[in-house]
Parts: C-alpha cells; sequence; structure tokens
C-alpha cells in the first residue's frame, strides 16, 4: 500500500504556486501524515495538516482554506466539481487480480455486474479480464456523486444499476457496501475479499430485523431530532425541513459533527439522520437512542410500507 506520486503532487502544487498546502486524511491515512507532511517541507512548503475527523469526500476541511492556498485530501474521489483549491490524492491499494476466480462458483448467471471501491478501482478492468477468462461477462456503469465507472460509496450505489443486470459481484473489504446494493438494487450480491479470498452472498434478513425494531423504539418517543449535518457534502437541510413539517414532534438539530456524546446531552428519545447515512447504519450500538434515517422516518409516519424498505443514499 502506497500513496501515489509524491513527486507527482509537488509538481501540482508549484504549478498552482502554491506556498502553504493543508493537508486532510480520513482515519485509516491519518498515520501518513508525518510522512507527508516532512516530504512537503523539504520541497519548500508551509505545511498545516488538519487534525479533525474525516470520514470521505463529502468531510472536506474547507475551513484550513482560510490559512492555506491549497488543500490536498487524501484517499477519496471528488463529488462532482470539487473547489479547484482542493486536490484529491488517491490512495491505491493493488491486490492479486486472479482472486476473483474465487468468486466464480458462487455466481449464477454468466453476465454479471461488477462494483468495486475507490482503493481498487484502479484494477476494475483487469479484474474484468480475468473473470471473462473463467466465461464471465463483467459489466460496469457510470457511478453516482462522482464517482467513476464501477465505483460504490457508502451512500452511493448507483454503479450497481446496471440495465439488464440482476446479480453483482463486488470487490472489497467489509459487508456494508455489498449489503446497501443489495438494498439498493434488490439484486443477489456476491461479496468477494480480495485481501482474505473470502466470498459470501448478501443475506439482509437480520440487517432488516435490526432496522424493523428501531422504527419501532423510535415510533414511542414523544419528540424527535432530526439531525442534520452542516458538512458541504453531506448537507440535507431542505429534505429535512419538509419531512419536519409532516410531524407535529420533530424538531431540527444543526451538527457538524454527529457523535454520540452529543446526542447523549441533547437527550432526544429517537433520531431521524440527515447525515452521512452510514451514521445510522455502523454506528447505532454506540448511540444512546435509535437513529433512523429518512426513509425509516417515511415508514414511522406511515408514508411506506416496510415492505418497501430502501437505504438511504445521498444524490
Amino acid at each position: 500500500m502506497s500513496l501515489t506520486g509524491y513527486s507527482d503532487l509537488v509538481a501540482r502544487l508549484k504549478d498552482r504556486g502554491a506556498r502553504v498546502v493543508a493537508l486532510q486524511f480520513p482515519a485509516g491515512l491519518k498515520r501518513k501524515a508525518t510522512e507527508v507532511a516532512c516530504t512537503l517541507k523539504d520541497e519548500g512548503f508551509e505545511v498545516i495538516v488538519s487534525g479533525d475527523p474525516c470520514y470521505g469526500a463529502c468531510d472536506l476541511a474547507v475551513d484550513t482554506l482560510r490559512y492555506a492556498d491549497v488543500l490536498v485530501h487524501f484517499g477519496h474521489t471528488p463529488l462532482r466539481d470539487p473547489d479547484p483549491r482542493i486536490i484529491f490524492e488517491p490512495f491505491l491499494i493493488d491486490f492479486d487480480f486472479s482472486v476473483v476466480h474465487l468468486a466464480v462458483p458462487f455466481l449464477k448467471t454468466k453476465k454479471i455486474g461488477l462494483v468495486t471501491t475507490a482503493q481498487h478501482i484502479h484494477q476494475l478492468d483487469v479484474m474484468k479480464a480475468a473473470l471473462l477468462r473463467q466465461d464471465i461477462e463483467a459489466l460496469s456503469a457510470k457511478g453516482s456523486r462522482g464517482c467513476r465507472e464501477g465505483q460504490v460509496l457508502g451512500c452511493a450505489f448507483g454503479a450497481a444499476r446496471i440495465e439488464g443486470i440482476n446479480e453483482i459481484l463486488f470487490v472489497g473489504t467489509g459487508v456494508f457496501h455489498p449489503l446497501g446494493i443489495q438494498l439498493a438494487t434488490g439484486h443477489r450480491v456476491v461479496a468477494l475479499d480480495p485481501f482474505t479470498g473470502e466470498v459470501q452472498e448478501v443475506n439482509a434478513e437480520r440487517f432488516l430485523r435490526r432496522r424493523h425494531a428501531l422504527i419501532e423504539r423510535a415510533r414511542a418517543a414523544e419528540c424527535i431530532g432530526l439531525l442534520v449535518s452542516t458538512k458541504s457534502g453531506q448537507e440535507r437541510f431542505r429534505l429535512a425541513r419538509e419531512m419536519a413539517s409532516r410531524s407535529k414532534n420533530a424538531v431540527i438539530i444543526l451538527m457538524k459533527e454527529v457523535s454520540p456524546d452529543e446526542l447523549e446531552n441533547l437527550g432526544f428519545p429517537a433520531y431521524v439522520n440527515f447525515a452521512c447515512p452510514r451514521l445510522a447504519y455502523d454506528d447505532q450500538v454506540r448511540f444512546p437512542a435509535p437513529v433512523i434515517t429518512p426513509q425509516e422516518y417515511q415508514i414511522l409516519l406511515g408514508e411506506k410500507e416496510f415492505g418497501e424498505y430502501s437505504m438511504d443514499e445521498l444524490e
């Protein structure tokens, strides 16, 4: 694993005439800060490192641009048209692409959709070629939210919506992305971890049971807080305001960082999350009260049936 092209990054910064450079890293890359900062300082740049948490390209440290000429954001691809003062530096992870043959016995069709994450998207074509040698035709589609072809995010599964395809192979780590793909598309999804070689078919049944229980807990709340993020790539105030107007017991709460401690301090018996969709799914065990999604709130309000369940996605 390595960050790509320090020399290329230095050249781009010099081309822009940058003197003061701000650096932002997600949690998994923060330990690279010292290495990158020292490299850039050796090249004559003044360097500032953002120490705040970062969860994606939706969570840019734009405040640093008050003190720096350029912000370099590591590890994610840009959402739509980025601010020209921001450079997105990828974090690409190679793996032995021949590992995809392990997924073939789990596939039920000869024509599938293929998706992955930003870390592996540069290997999409070689994965397709490896599958074709196994008589599997893998198709890909343009992603949503500025994603490259074949790339999904935890909040955007557009690349998995491929016309004429009802089976998807996800190559990447963890179960959240393939679970989201299955619920967002209704397709059969096979997940392959390219490092362990583990292959599994996604089953959303247990997940849906937990979400149904949360909705029922939230239904008993006399007052419910609608959590709206002020982060540039997560802000859904208009949607929250529109949904608040449909319930007399809903109160909008503006926050930059949604944390268990702050929700504990606020003391609402239940919340609806209009910030990063993954908060409601990944962090529920850490929160002091039920945190449901806007789509689940529609079920609570009686506007949708649970059988119409859909994942929360950002546009």
